[in-house]
C-alpha cells in the first residue's frame, strides 16, 4: 500500500483500504458525509487529507497521524502547523449575494455542491456574489474556485457554520 501523506486524495485513501469511510468517520463525526455517494464520487476526488482535516475542523498532521494509525503505518512529525489564519473580509462581501446556495442541502438532495455552484456561478455577472453555507469549511470547493479565477472569502460563524463568497470578477 502507499504511504498516506497530507495530499493523498480521500478517494484514494477510500479505494485502497477497506474499511476506510469507517475509520474516517470514526476519527471525526463531520465525515459522515462521505456515507453519501455523490459526494464520495466528486469531492473525494479532489479533496486531499489536508484539505479534508480543514472540512473536519482539525490540524491536517492530526489526521494524517490518525490514518496512518489506523493501517499500520508510522506517524510522522511535520514541524510547521498550519495556522489557518482568517483573512481580512473584503468589502465585496457586505454585497447581497445573487445567489445563495446550501452545501448541505445539496448533499441531503444527492447532489454534488461543487456542480451545482459552478452552474449557478456561471449565471453571475462580472462582480456579482454567490454565498454558499455549509457546516463545515469547504476547502476542497475553495482550492478549485480560486484556480478557476473566482474571488473566495469563507467565514467562519460557529463550529459548525460557514459562510463562503464566491464572487464572479472574470
Amino acid at each position: 500500500m502507499k504511504e498516506i501523506t497530507l495530499d493523498t486524495k480521500v478517494s484514494e485513501l477510500l479505494n485502497d483500504y477497506e474499511g476506510m469511510k469507517d475509520i474516517l468517520i470514526s476519527i471525526n463525526p463531520k465525515f459522515k458525509k462521505l456515507n453519501n455517494p455523490i459526494l464520495r464520487r466528486t469531492l473525494a476526488k479532489v479533496a486531499s487529507v489536508k484539505q479534508a482535516a480543514f472540512v473536519g475542523g482539525m490540524e491536517p498532521v492530526e489526521l494524517l497521524n490518525k490514518l496512518r494509525e489506523a493501517v499500520g503505518q508510522e506517524k510522522v512529525e511535520l514541524e510547521d502547523k498550519e495556522e489557518v489564519q482568517e483573512k481580512e473580509a473584503p468589502n465585496w462581501i457586505q454585497t447581497n449575494p445573487k445567489v445563495t446556495m446550501d452545501a448541505n442541502k445539496l448533499l441531503d438532495e444527492d447532489k454534488n455542491p461543487l456542480a451545482e455552484v459552478n452552474i449557478a456561478l456561471k449565471s453571475l455577472s462580472n462582480d456579482e456574489v454567490l454565498l454558499l453555507k455549509s457546516d463545515f469549511m469547504p476547502e476542497p470547493l475553495i482550492e478549485e474556485f480560486e484556480k478557476k479565477g473566482y474571488e473566495v472569502y469563507c467565514k467562519k460563524i460557529s463550529e459548525n457554520e460557514f459562510k463562503t463568497y464566491i464572487k464572479n470578477s472574470n
